[in-house]
């Protein structure tokens, strides 16, 4: 009984934003151009959207925050709306954490802590942060709230059985990338709700960067953090976008900070391949002595040799303007899906590079306005954005949005090019493999090549070559003939329901029966005109994939 009424609250509270966005698109749905909209409206729909999405809980709010991220499936106003949810959950009375505290540690909280403070210094969607004392230091003390584990997995297990259907009825590259988005969310929220894998993260940080004074990140106390328990030292500092009156003062330089934490997240993204996934102003500090205090570790992506090594080719052949080594890095990093064109991908690629073209000729263009425009890209064409790419672009944006808070005219893209210029023979080196490794797949791949050329010239010589069909292309014809066959179908029942109608008519002089035969008639011809391809098509094959998350 719980799960049937809790699905019927999901339902009841997101299914009239989807009767918006799908009037947005058509305004019958199916037909028709977008639906004419006043001025206001999205920023509107936008707050409401929010609102509910706080009162459905921790699971959906967590969702929400990684979707503030994904430019390529969300417009705007929506992604900022969406994210302002990061800081804003309203924080759950002490007494109910004690159950979860004195439950992990095995007795009373006085028992283990000198003082503890009741009221919360942060309130997240799966954790809640107090200050304590610990054997004579100050610590944090990071709780999970009761209830949520069970809660995620039961809105995780309802949101795949929505999501089938609606890839089902609406399949398209917004609903899959969607999906996608919520199949990697049910892996890393169950690494988030355990804070040993955390402690892990904040260890593995500590070790990449031990010998660089100017980053740390809280040191865990092992004898009292548990799977729901975490705690660390108590960090001292500013946050990132509150530095004005130390700025003022000549504490810190302002270019200069900018310039290390954007140097910072590309060291993380391209040479250590483990990014800090969740970087918004609340879990970064400045220290007194200018140290970057890195928070909250629950999100952290590990980004492969492999797709570092892609993420830099694709950079590489924008940087050369080559369009055909852009699209192979794109399939590299799985962005285009095998039933998008290539067609298609030029047309979005071009556009892309048509950006980045304006972007090194323009000097008043800002890093947020390229983001955007490339997002704006994505989200209009067929192509997802790898998660780690989001991520990173979403730093980008959040540091050039905390610059300009400080000073209006700060331009980003100068700044991110002397960082990537600092260092770019460090990336180049970490990415390329030895030079006699390189130099041995170089000669192997063009040995097989000039056997190939010879091989199929032999071939042609003999009369022994032939052109076959792959059978994707081969079942994208059948798939045509198919739908072709089921439209005539339909127009042979139209006609056969219109000429009935009119014999009955003829034999019984109904007048009723006749009106409503020919309207059958009508119908079932707008539909096979109207209607789009993918209505006609098999519902099953748009749901393979999907599966619900394992409990």
């Amino acid at each position: 009984m719980r799960r049937v009424l809790r699905g019927l609250r999901i339902v009841v509270a997101l299914a009239p934003f989807l009767f918006y966005f799908l009037r947005d698109r058509r305004r019958f749905f199916l037909v028709g151009s977008p639906a004419r909209r006043r001025p206001g409206l999205h920023e509107e729909r936008a707050a409401k959207l929010v609102a509910t999405i706080a009162r459905l809980g921790a699971t959906f709010i967590k969702l929400a925050q990684i979707f503030s991220a994904r430019a390529d499936l969300f417009p705007e106003p929506y992604l900022s709306a969406l994210g302002t949810l990061q800081d804003r959950v309203p924080p759950i009375p002490f007494e109910e954490l004690r159950v979860v505290l004195e439950d992990e540690l095995g007795g009373p909280v006085e028992e283990f802590f000198e003082t503890f403070d009741k009221e919360p210094m942060a309130a997240a969607s799966l954790g809640q942060v107090h200050r304590a004392g610990y054997r004579g230091q100050e610590v944090a003390v990071k709780v999970l709230r009761p209830g949520v584990e069970e809660m995620v997995a039961l809105d995780l297990d309802l949101s795949f059985r929505i999501l089938f259907w609606l890839n089902i009825l609406f399949p398209n590259h917004h609903v899959r990338g969607i999906t996608n988005v919520v199949r990697e969310f049910s892996v890393r929220v169950r690494e988030e709700m355990d804070f040993r894998a955390e402690a892990g993260n904040m260890e593995r940080f500590r070790t990449a960067f031990r010998g660089d004074r100017g980053v740390r990140v809280p040191r865990v106390l092992d004898p009292v953090t548990t799977k729901r328990v975490l705690v660390m030292e108590y960090m001292r500092g500013t946050k990132v976008d509150r530095l004005q009156d130390r700025f003022a003062r000549g504490e810190l330089a302002f270019e200069q900070l900018m310039e290390r934490l954007l140097g910072l997240y590309l060291r993380m993204m391209m040479l250590d391949g483990f990014l800090h996934a969740d970087p918004h102003p609340g879990n970064l500090l400045i220290a007194d002595d200018g140290a970057i205090v890195i928070l909250d570790w629950g999100m952290a992506l590990e980004i492969p040799r492999w797709t570092r090594d892609s993420i830099l080719q694709v950079a590489l052949a924008v940087e050369r303007e080559d369009l055909d080594g852009m699209i192979n890095g794109m399939y590299r990093l799985g962005m285009i899906s095998p039933e998008v064109s290539r067609g298609d991908v030029r047309e979005a690629a071009t556009e892309v590079m048509r950006i980045f073209e304006r972007a090194r000729t323009s000097s008043r263009q800002r890093a947020q306005e390229i983001i955007q425009e490339v997002w704006d890209t994505f989200y209009t064409w067929p192509i997802m954005l790898p998660q780690e790419l989001v991520y990173f672009f979403r730093s980008a944006v959040l540091l050039e949005g905390i610059a300009l808070h400080y000073d209006p005219d700060f331009n980003g893209l100068h700044a991110i090019r002397r960082v990537i210029g600092r260092h770019r023979s460090n990336i180049l080196k970490e990415t390329a493999r030895e030079p006699v490794t390189m130099a041995r797949d170089v000669m192997t791949e063009a040995i097989t090549s000039l056997r190939s050329v010879r091989d199929l010239i032999t071939r042609v010589e003999r009369e022994e070559f032939r052109v076959r069909v792959h059978p994707r292309d081969a079942q994208q014809q059948e798939r045509i003939i198919h739908l072709q066959a089921r439209r005539l179908l339909l127009s042979v029942f139209a006609t056969a329901t219109a000429v009935i109608s009119a014999i009955l008519f003829i034999a019984l002089r109904s007048v009723w029966l006749l009106v409503l035969g020919l309207l059958a008639a009508l119908v079932m011809f707008l539909f096979t005109l109207l209607i789009p391809t993918h209505l006609l098509e098999n519902p099953l094959r748009h749901a393979r994939g999907i599966r619900p998350p394992p409990r």
